[in-house]
């Protein structure tokens, strides 16, 4: 049985893989999870410089989920280089690294710094505000995601992913941008904008007001998409968005997702990735599948 699937020519164990943001750089998990166990680990946002976030309350739950606005608080890309490389190349799992950046500039600051460093693949977090645009996301606009894709490509030793965000009108038109730039690999999707109020003290529950919505209130907004993005390009999609079971994740690759990564999950349930991956391997079993690529973009019409 086969389990394998190939993005952009890296070879992962299985299609199951961590989703920025929920599970830190690995080492937060590694006493409960064996990393070995999943196709890839990636990393939460890097930026070329630390970045604090955003102040508190920050996170916030809601019916089927989750709203956050953390603000990629992260440690910059020097610590992240000595610290968490090292740690994450203990384990037989592949190396993604998550890019984040305020400007164009930003981003290619820590792509490059990643060029000589044992990682395999780069995702990047394009939902970031474009601070040289007034603010708007670069994920937002089609021309600045070419224009940012064919930048990093540019730069990039390593195949790029680059990570969609929900919050536009056409999906297909970003994941089409995206490839015309030269993304090797689309993921999808990141949080969708949301708010909560507290209706006692009739103030909003994050101090940012707004946050992203994830879990499993999104998984159909997701699956959606990413059976949209699939089928509008030619390069592979990683799906992701409100995955907490098997059931969930064969649903995406049945979308056409070449792989899935769980994300809130890891929040309620430390070891969702492992019995993702597991059950997968039971639904083969059960359903006489003898390679999981199979499964990709079977769905019948």
């Amino acid at each position: 049985m086969n389990t394998k699937v190939s993005l952009a020519g890296v070879l992962l164990k299985n299609p199951v893989m961590t989703a920025s943001g929920t599970f830190g750089s690995g080492a937060e998990y590694g006493e409960l999870v064996d990393l070995n166990r999943l196709g890839a680990v990636v990393t939460k946002g890097v930026a070329n410089v630390p970045w604090p976030g955003n102040p508190t309350p920050r996170v916030a739950e809601t019916a089927g989920g989750m709203l956050n606005a953390i603000g990629l608080q992260n440690p910059g890309i020097d610590l992240f280089c000595k610290r968490d490389i090292p740690f994450l190349k203990q384990f037989d799992t592949k190396i993604v690294v998550n890019v984040c950046g305020r400007t164009t500039e930003d981003y290619l600051e820590v792509v490059e710094r990643l060029a000589d460093e044992p990682v395999d693949l780069l995702e990047i977090n394009i939902s970031c505000p474009n601070v040289k645009e007034g603010g708007i996301a670069f994920g937002q606009d089609p021309k600045a995601v070419e224009a940012i894709t064919r930048a990093v490509k540019a730069k990039a030793k390593q195949p790029v992913i680059m990570k969609l965000s929900p919050n536009v009108t056409d999906i297909t038109v970003m994941a089409k941008a995206a490839e015309a730039g030269g993304a090797d690999i689309l993921s999808l999707i990141n949080t969708l904008t949301g708010m909560k109020i507290d209706v006692r003290t009739r103030k909003f529950v994050l101090a940012n007001k707004t946050g992203g919505l994830s879990g499993p209130a999104v998984k159909p907004v997701a699956l959606r998409m990413v059976y949209q993005a699939a089928h509008a390009v030619s390069c592979p999609v990683i799906g992701m968005g409100g995955i907490a079971t098997a059931e969930d994740a064969i649903e995406f690759l049945l979308a056409g997702a070449s792989a899935v990564s769980v994300g809130t999950a890891n929040f309620y349930n430390p070891y969702a990735t492992v019995e993702i991956a597991e059950g997968i391997e039971n639904y083969m079993r059960e359903n006489g599948i003898e390679d999981v690529n199979e499964l990709i973009g079977a769905v019948k019409e």
